[in-house]
């Protein structure tokens, strides 16, 4: 008895051929659709790098918008001052991480950024005193000088310490925290536009606390630290 040929498959259809399925071969995506968060903060950096923006740049912006914000405090347009305080401040934040993430950053670049962070703190502060000066509060006054002790004083404890070998970042009046309570007082100063607030006297005065009592904090923990090396970083 005789065997049937194996049964084969019909040939497949060429592309094109009647009855042939088109094959799909996958199309390039949108942009939306492949960059994710990610992605764009990647590209940005890397813009950003190849770009000519320097640390220094972004530290004399911020310095320039501080100095507008002072102006703005004298012409008693206190919403604009806070405002352009609170831009400048974060630039003063984003050039150190610019410059470590770029790889830009020179020694004179750290120096000239910790420079101007003290003087930017320093004008603004002045033209606050100036203000209360002209309203006759010289108790307002002498505590806006604390305050710009005080803020000095804060930083260089750090920097001396450090200079000893002893990390110092304790205290509460950080200047984050300083920069968040002075531009709560300057948008919320009578005749910034946000309600009948008188809260600039009140954020001095916090702040004149606050940087007296960080002070001692780091004093005292610089002391701890030399006088007890082997104990743990607070």
């Amino acid at each position: 008895m005789s065997q049937e040929p194996p049964a084969t498959a019909p040939p497949a259809p060429e592309a094109g051929a009647p009855g042939s399925t088109p094959s799909r071969r996958p199309g390039p995506r949108r942009a939306s659709e492949v960059r994710t968060a990610a992605d764009v903060r990647t590209l940005t950096r890397n813009r950003l790098i190849e770009s000519r923006l320097t640390p220094n740049a972004i530290s004399m912006t911020g310095f320039v918008l501080n100095v507008v914000a002072a102006v703005l405090v004298t012409q008693r347009l206190f919403f604009l001052a806070g405002l352009a305080f609170i831009v400048g401040s974060v630039m003063d934040t984003l050039d150190g991480r610019y410059s470590r993430m770029s790889g830009k950053g020179t020694a004179f670049g750290a120096f000239l950024d910790s420079t101007l962070d003290r003087a930017e703190e320093g004008i603004v502060l002045a033209a606050v005193a100036a203000y209360f000066s002209k309203r006759g509060d010289d108790l307002a006054v002498a505590a806006v000088v604390v305050t710009v002790l005080g803020s000095l004083m804060v930083s260089y404890t750090r920097a001396r310490a450090e200079a000893l070998g002893v990390e110092c970042k304790v205290g509460l009046a950080t200047r984050p925290v300083r920069v968040v309570i002075l531009s709560a007082g300057l948008l919320f100063a009578r005749g910034a536009s946000l309600g009948d607030f008188e809260l600039l006297a009140p954020a001095i005065y916090a702040m004149a606390v606050l940087t007296v009592f960080t002070v001692l904090q780091r004093v005292l923990h610089v002391r701890r630290a030399l006088n007890n090396p082997a104990a743990p970083p607070v």
